[in-house]
């Protein structure tokens, strides 16, 4: 009878520790009593500072269109809803020397810069030797699509365009067909490369309080890396219905053996 009792005990801690507990697979939970207002919603991201291959679209706007269309690669209306193979040919791309070449502007080093201090040097270089105010001159600089690359227990690996300015690390992974239930939530990775080299980061996307880190919104460019729990290398399933499966299949071949050696 004890036999019997042990061989159960195994079964059932073997099902226990292979099935993935439900709390590895919710999002956003609340620990330690953390109460809702002490969790911050939204987490303003730094200014992202230009890198080499980055690609910038640029826009020039006046009174007068003509007054501007020589400094415009494109028709301003005409580049509106461009893809994103339009605006890699037609947008300037950062060079290996941190420059961008405008039209009739020349070379203009951005390496470092914010979009923002890009769109003010381009207005001020305007206005002191092409214009006055008069022409009410508008300068638009945005990047040519929010890129990241993500891998991993995930939907759909691989690099990612989107046309908004700000993505934080939930959004990127819902574009991307969500984490698989074998992908280790607890410890989502981010790759992300700065000026004194590369840094990494894990996030635990089962805790709201990840919300607060500096990392839960992304900067173009970030690579973001999905682990995949123990569960999966140890191929005994993922679910309880899954691993008395596959123990039932063990114990039908151990059987099986069994019988064909003792004739």
């Amino acid at each position: 009878m004890s036999k019997y009792v042990l061989c159960l005990s195994l079964i059932i801690g073997l099902m226990v520790s292979s099935c993935i507990p439900t709390q590895d697979l919710i999002y956003l939970q609340k620990k330690d009593n953390a109460q809702p207002e002490e969790i911050i919603s939204a987490v303003e991201s730094k200014p992202y500072r230009l890198q080499i291959n980055d690609v910038l679209s640029i826009t020039i706007k006046a009174i007068d269109p003509k007054l501007v269309s020589i400094f415009n690669t494109t028709n301003n209306e005409a580049s509106a809803g461009k893809s994103e193979t339009g605006l890699y040919f037609d947008g300037f791309t950062v060079d290996d020397h941190g420059n961008i070449r405008i039209p009739v502007l020349g070379n203009i080093n951005v390496i470092g810069y914010t979009l923002d201090e890009v769109r003010q040097f381009v207005e001020k270089q305007l206005l002191a030797e092409y214009f006055n105010k008069e022409a009410n001159i508008f300068v638009t600089v945005k990047l040519a699509g929010f890129r990241y690359t993500i891998n991993g227990e995930i939907g759909t690996p691989g690099t990612k365009t989107l046309f908004q300015e700000h993505l934080n690390i939930m959004e990127a992974i819902a574009n991307a067909g969500d984490i698989t239930i074998t992908g280790n939530r607890k410890a989502v990775t981010i790759m992300r490369k700065t000026p004194t080299g590369v840094e990494m980061h894990d996030l635990d996307l089962t805790d709201i309080n990840v919300m607060k880190s500096p990392y839960y919104y992304l900067q173009p460019n970030d690579y973001v890396y999905i682990k995949p729990l123990k569960q999966k290398t140890w191929g005994t399933g993922k679910t309880g219905i899954e691993s008395l499966g596959t123990i039932i299949t063990l114990l039908s071949l151990a059987t099986t053996t069994f019988l064909l050696l003792k004739k």
